[in-house]
């Protein structure tokens, strides 16, 4: 880990109820599928590596339902923290948090910044795996892409793609939301912060009446793709910029 540029990717996930049809560890399965399906395509000799995945997270909106598991907001961030000041420690300049769990967006970018204040001499990126991706609006309703929050049509689809196995018979449509005034939204421009009990019986939030294996394998298909590119980019860069001065280094 002492090569120039070298980038440790930590897959984050959750334990927390998906429906009838989903597992608990959905999100923790797709950080790591993808991840994987992405290192392979990039050159091996290349200054990248992997964390063990991160499978209990953030998750206190799915409480009320059996299975879910949830790590304190303060534990989860002093987590971060401490494995991250480890790392830094051993030379690694790029440390990405490859988050599944969108309840856990905001949590991973303050303990990202918390952690770069401690390490100035390592970048900490917090990214979320459906962020940025390119024709999703192509594959989706937007109906489903606004309000399919949770075990909906795309989450159900990615995993009969990636774990038929794992996927149950039923497929439920529950939790849609009410009309909101103005920009207020359940996720947006201006948020709430929901809880699954409050909108759905069975723990979807969406529908997911409409998934199948051939939608997962272009959802697949679009997230590797946008990964791959994403971390080519990164790779022949020496982004983000660092304080030389807090490195001890100069021009490199």
């Amino acid at each position: 880990m002492q090569q120039p540029g070298a980038t440790v990717v930590w897959p984050f996930g959750a334990c927390e109820q998906h429906g009838p049809q989903l597992p608990l560890a959905t999100d923790a399965l797709f950080a790591e599928r993808i991840l994987d399906a992405v290192l392979l395509g990039l050159d091996p000799l290349l200054p990248i590596w992997r964390l063990p995945v991160q499978a209990i997270g953030f998750s206190p909106e799915h409480a009320s339902f059996p299975g879910t598991l949830s790590l304190p907001a303060d534990l989860l961030i002093a987590l971060v923290d401490r494995v991250g000041e480890q790392l830094a420690d051993q030379g690694v300049r790029r440390l990405v948090l490859f988050n599944a769990h969108g309840g856990q967006i905001a949590l991973l970018q303050v303990a990202a910044r918390q952690l770069r204040v401690r390490c100035p001499q390592m970048a900490v990126l917090p990214c979320f795996l459906w962020s940025g991706v390119d024709g999703l609006s192509g594959l989706i309703s937007e109906a489903e892409l606004e309000q399919g929050l949770h075990a909906a049509e795309a989450e159900t689809s990615l995993m009969l793609r990636l774990a038929p196995e794992l996927v149950g018979p039923e497929r439920p449509v529950d939790g849609l939301p009410p009309a909101a005034p103005g920009d207020w939204s359940l996720e947006g421009a201006a948020p709430c912060a929901w809880l699954a009990r409050d909108l759905s019986a069975s723990g979807v939030i969406g529908d997911s009446r409409s998934a199948s294996v051939e939608l997962g394998g272009r959802l697949e298909e679009r997230l590797v793709e946008h990964w791959l590119r994403q971390f080519k980019a990164l790779l022949a860069s020496d982004w983000p910029p660092l304080n030389a001065a807090s490195t001890g280094v100069s021009g490199s």
